[in-house]
């Protein structure tokens, strides 16, 4: 029999078309047919959870998640559901442990081995670990936290301090006067160090909770580099420009920016170095298959050398779409096919 790849979506949620689905998705279910493969799309719903498992494990060779996070209410279920999945010999694309090591903003911290990210990266998981580390790093230089949670640009904070530490100063204040700038839109606000750090604190807490605390890398004036991929393959790059105002250095559309597509072959420096770190970027993220779809997005920044060189600030796979460039949708079904037969390949 010849099993196919299920596409799973859930109902609901502003990025799907009239018919229900993602734009994205028919397009790739009808390019996955006419190269032979049969594919079908199922809607998750939790209280079908085991009927779906049962049908995919009997009728499935792999399954592609397409479901935002942020449409899904009962995530874990879902993720617990592909993992058994994949234990039971479906192809997943991506692992779902996978879509949480890449798509986590504690990534950063997991990469510092790499040459994409500097050494100065911090993961806080606890209240504790944030107040006895943040207060010395932004001594050095402007910082920028990230939460863990959320979107375009919300609870993303680049971090300065109002006037100079005085000379011999390694840690900073809590009456220190601070200035944030949200990367949602830009917008300034002024604390009191001891203040905003509480004010933080509800990034930490919950589920998933986390912030990264990385330097501030001035060049992002210059623009945001994001590498579409395919599994290992470069396909486009999307140069992100922050808007031209005062304080601005968020690189989303909400924001001003202004976005610009080219070839991976015009960025050969940037493409050839992360091809080069991959195998490591995988190996330190659990050895997974590469997502199918997946970004990265970089900034420039001078080494000590004064070359450009580039620091990754993200990565994501949980729901990467395309559906302003929909011929991709063959690419990606040449992708799904190959990471197929690879499988096969694979010795029990």
């Amino acid at each position: 029999m010849n099993k196919k790849v299920i596409f799973f979506e859930v109902q609901g949620g502003t990025d799907k078309g009239p018919d229900g689905y993602r734009l994205d998705t028919m397009p790739m279910v009808n390019a996955l047919k006419q190269r032979g493969q049969d594919a079908q799309v199922m809607f998750f719903d939790i209280t079908k959870k085991d009927e779906i498992f049962d049908y995919v494990k009997e009728n499935g060779v792999a399954y592609v998640s397409r479901i935002n996070p942020g449409n899904l209410e009962h995530e874990e279920e879902y993720f617990e559901m592909l993992r058994e999945l994949c234990a039971a010999g479906v192809i997943g694309m991506p692992h779902p442990d996978a879509m949480i090591g890449y798509g986590s903003k504690d990534v950063l911290s997991k990469l510092v081995s790499t040459n994409l990210v500097p050494d100065d990266t911090f993961a806080y998981y606890t209240i504790e670990a944030f107040k006895a580390q943040f207060p010395t790093s932004l001594a050095l230089t402007e910082r920028v936290l990230k939460q863990n949670r959320g979107s375009t640009g919300e609870g993303i904070w680049r971090v300065k301090l109002v006037e100079p530490l005085a000379a011999g100063i390694t840690e900073v204040p809590l009456d220190a006067k601070i200035k944030c700038t949200e990367a949602k839109d830009n917008h300034v606000e002024y604390w009191e160090l001891g203040a905003f750090m509480t004010f933080c604190e509800q990034y930490i807490t919950g589920t998933n909770g986390m912030l990264i605390d990385m330097r501030f890398l001035p060049r992002i004036t210059e623009g945001e580099i994001r590498l579409f991929m395919l599994r290992d393959k470069p396909v486009h790059v999307v140069h992100k420009k922050p808007a031209d105002t005062e304080d601005a250095f968020s690189a989303t559309l909400f924001s001003g920016a202004q976005y610009r597509y080219d070839k991976p072959e015009d960025w050969e420096q940037l493409v050839q170095n992360f091809l080069t770190q991959l195998p490591l970027v995988t190996n330190l993220l659990g050895n997974y298959d590469l997502p199918l779809i997946w970004t990265a997005d970089f900034m420039l920044d001078t080494n000590e050398a004064g070359e450009d060189c580039y620091i990754l600030g993200e990565m994501n796979c949980s729901c990467v779409g395309f559906t302003s460039e929909l011929t991709l949708a063959h690419q990606v079904a040449e992708e799904i096919i190959a990471c197929i037969e690879e499988h096969r390949t694979i010795p029990a």
